[in-house]
């Protein structure tokens, strides 16, 4: 009896030995596969969030635009909404406007509006729409050798003439942008032809001018938004303002697709759509007010 229980205890310890050992002889697992980025995408587990369709867009425009921090606070909300890059370049109107002529921008942010309607009815940009826009103010030392404070505060002719009748030093963009186009445009109303050594031309943007200006003591014809967004670390001071001739329109255009194949048209069609619209037009109009009290840009789309 003894011994038949031992043979059935036996057999039990037999049996459950095997099958411990069959559970741990499994055969060893193949290793994973590396992951991929294809097979990541097999199992429906995408590796980053998919961009949205549009590629990238060249905006040839102003420096004021770029200088005053305007593209900076906008062109992120573009981007959100279509998924389209924008790749700035920021140069005087003129070659602005050249870029357009050469085929080497998608679309144009520009205030020249003669020249901007003549780009157009040349058949290099589809269509001109207003998008906003500001005033040229001129700055000059806080001691205003030339008194334009006091005897032309808001007549930019008179004060243009006071320049040259004094040759107090005038540091102009020189590099055929919009305000330089502006500034020939008032010499011109005057009647003056400026030159001599008092008459600097920088050829560079409203940014570098302002600097140039402040460190010569000198004057200069600025966009007041560029102005402003740089007052802190000038010593500059608005003299003359107010003038209805110093009003600064900026325009949108499209560049003729027809110039090659690389031309992002529908890209260009989408930002203008978006520039125009009331949600963008209300975005430009706030640009500016909670550092300096008013906006630097007045939206005028229509």
């Amino acid at each position: 009896m003894r011994k038949k229980k031992f043979s059935l205890l036996f057999i039990l310890l037999l049996v459950l030995s095997l099958i411990v050992v069959g559970c741990g002889s499994k055969e060893p697992a193949e290793p994973e596969e590396p992951l991929t980025e294809e097979n990541n995408m097999e199992e429906g587990q995408a590796t980053e969030e998919e961009p949205k369709a549009g590629g990238s867009i060249i905006l040839s425009t102003t420096t004021s635009t770029e200088n005053s921090g305007l593209l900076d606070f906008i062109l992120p909300d573009f981007t959100e909404k279509t998924g389209i890059e924008v790749k700035v370049v920021a140069v005087g109107t003129g070659k602005a406007l050249q870029m357009g002529v050469d085929g080497e921008a998608d679309v144009l942010l520009v205030h020249a509006k003669a020249s901007e309607e003549e780009f157009v009815a040349e058949g290099h940009g589809l269509e001109r729409f207003d998008v906003m826009y500001n005033d040229y103010i001129l700055v000059g030392p806080a001691d205003d050798p030339a008194k334009i404070k006091d005897q032309a505060n808001s007549n930019i002719v008179d004060a243009f003439k006071l320049l040259h009748e004094g040759g107090h030093t005038f540091v102009s963009r020189g590099d055929d942008s919009g305000t330089h186009k502006k500034e020939l445009e008032l010499w011109g109303e005057a009647g003056l032809e400026p030159e001599g050594a008092w008459y600097v031309s920088a050829g560079k943007g409203m940014g570098d001018v302002l600097q140039m200006a402040d460190e010569m003591q000198g004057y200069t014809l600025a966009d007041r938004a560029t102005y402003l967004s740089m007052r802190d670390n000038l010593e500059l001071v608005i003299v003359t303002e107010g003038d209805e001739r110093l009003f600064n329109q900026y325009g949108v255009i499209a560049v003729n697709p027809e110039k090659n194949d690389q031309i992002n048209a529908e890209g260009a069609q989408a930002f203008i759509a978006w520039l125009l619209s009331d949600e963008t037009q209300e975005l430009i109009s706030q640009f500016g007010v909670a550092e300096y009290g008013e906006p630097l840009f007045i939206p005028n789309a229509k």
